[in-house]
């Protein structure tokens, strides 16, 4: 998998996400650098499962709607005379 990157406004911008959940929700104070480590930590170990899952996901969204589109050519198949 490629190594995901953010532009730098996005990147600040998802950094001061986490640093506003951590305050708000665990009483931590989490800023600036730190922040940016551990959101790196998050993407690195956590981000692969959730890109697998997503890619999971859309093969079989891919195989349902192709199952779809298979039934409907099917439907207009025209009979056969002998």
């Amino acid at each position: 998998m490629p190594k995901i990157t953010f532009d730098k406004a996005t990147r600040t911008q998802l950094a001061g996400a986490l640093s506003d959940y951590l305050r708000t929700e665990l009483d931590l104070e989490v800023k600036g650098f730190d922040a940016e480590f551990l959101l790196d930590f998050i993407g690195e170990r956590l981000g692969p499962h959730y890109y697998n899952q997503g890619l999971q996901d859309a093969q079989q969204l891919f195989r349902t709607k192709f199952e779809a589109v298979l039934e409907a050519v099917y439907e207009i198949e025209q009979p056969i005379k002998s």
